[in-house]
């Protein structure tokens, strides 16, 4: 195994050592030794503030669903493979399948009667639907409906499957924790059942039964491992919870983010925390004609939009979105939403969001920071 070859420059700048033969020597031993003095580097390793290699960029739905409609009639589904998915590739990050330095997304795309196969990981995972149903997953044993809102989350090293039982074609985004786990060389992977048992769909997951009461804990029932027990969060649950919010504030009660801007997180029932170790998810909706506030954070996100259209600002790029586009925030990049009036499914014509992000890690490692932009 060969090493990379170090190679250190001398400059002439401020704060850096004269330019001298001495000097020259200094840093060809440096180089043969496998070293590097901090004070060349400092700029980059120590920046003033985060300097993220992702950069911001938007994906149209109307594309990714089109290219997911042909790989379903070329690329088959099984052992190996193991998933038509199809993965967000951020253009700073060097062709790499990941989304940010943190985050991996992609859109999967199930002929009907296909079965994607049982395997296992340790990369937390969720699944988010924009729009379609008929789908199920199975988590350890557990079939598990999918339907349009819904959001299913799903903790590393679970048993997991899916199978299209609809006459359609459907598509959902995967959200995982892929890239932080590949820089942590943590991750591990198995199959599963070469064939799933579990063929029919109830209307509530044994999850559902047991955990799906708000504010209801089950006496002598364990969490089970990382994550919540909790498989699948109801999309009548989430557009009651932010009309609700948005419904309060024109009432003069408050209880938003910001004017016109509601917004809930998707919570664990077992202590309230987020729903995976590594990522948060949340929904936010923008009101017909409001705007948020520029707001920076460490860490990154994604969002979808999942109905309604609006700007969104991302650094200095703006773009127009609509239902289905996906864009990404980079670490400390300003970020700022109008909600347009457009076509929309809601009465209300607002903007709705779906977002994910790695705060958990950032406020683990007490990491997390936030700023309002004037």
């Amino acid at each position: 195994m060969t090493s990379t070859p170090v190679r250190l420059r001398a400059v002439d700048a401020p704060g850096q050592p004269d330019v001298t033969p001495e000097l020259e020597s200094l840093y060809r031993g440096f180089e043969a030794e496998l070293l590097v003095p901090l004070w060349t580097e400092i700029g980059d390793l120590m920046p003033v503030h985060p300097r993220s290699g992702a950069v911001p960029h938007v994906w149209r739905w109307e594309r990714l669903a089109r290219l997911a409609e042909e790989a379903g009639r070329i690329v088959p589904v099984g052992r190996g493979g193991e998933r038509r998915a199809i993965a967000l590739a951020n253009p700073g990050l060097g062709g790499r399948p990941f989304a940010s330095p943190t985050l991996w997304a992609a859109i999967q795309y199930l002929m009907p009667g296909e079965d994607a196969p049982e395997h296992r990981h340790t990369q937390h995972a969720f699944r988010f639907v924009v729009e379609g149903s008929g789908v199920w997953t199975v988590v350890g044993g557990d079939p598990v409906p999918m339907n349009r809102g819904d959001f299913l989350p799903q903790a590393g090293w679970s048993w997991h499957a899916h199978h299209n039982a609809a006459d359609r074609p459907m598509a959902w985004i995967d959200g995982l924790d892929i890239p932080f786990q590949y820089m942590a060389e943590s991750q591990f992977f198995e199959f599963g059942r070469e064939e799933v048992t579990e063929r029919t769909t109830p209307e509530r997951s044994r999850a559902e039964r047991l955990w799906g009461h708000p504010g209801l804990r089950p006496v002598g029932v364990g969490r089970g491992g990382p994550g919540s027990p909790l498989l699948s969060y109801k999309w009548e649950y989430t557009d009651r919870a932010l009309a609700d919010q948005l419904a309060l504030e024109r009432e003069g009660y408050g209880g938003v983010v910001e004017p016109g801007h509601a917004a809930v997180r998707y919570s664990n029932p077992v202590d309230g925390g987020d729903v995976l170790p590594t990522m948060r998810a949340e929904f936010h909706r923008i009101a017909r004609g409001a705007e948020t506030a520029p707001v920076r954070e460490t860490g990154s996100s994604v969002f979808q939009v999942f109905d309604g259209s609006g700007t969104v600002t991302v650094g200095d790029r703006a773009w127009s979105v609509a239902r289905g586009d996906l864009f990404v925030v980079p670490s400390w990049t300003p970020l700022s939403v109008r909600s347009e009036a457009g076509s929309s499914d809601s009465d209300s014509g607002a903007l709705d969001l779906f977002r994910f992000s790695d705060a958990p890690v950032f406020e683990a490692l007490e990491l997390d920071r936030f700023a309002k932009d004037a």
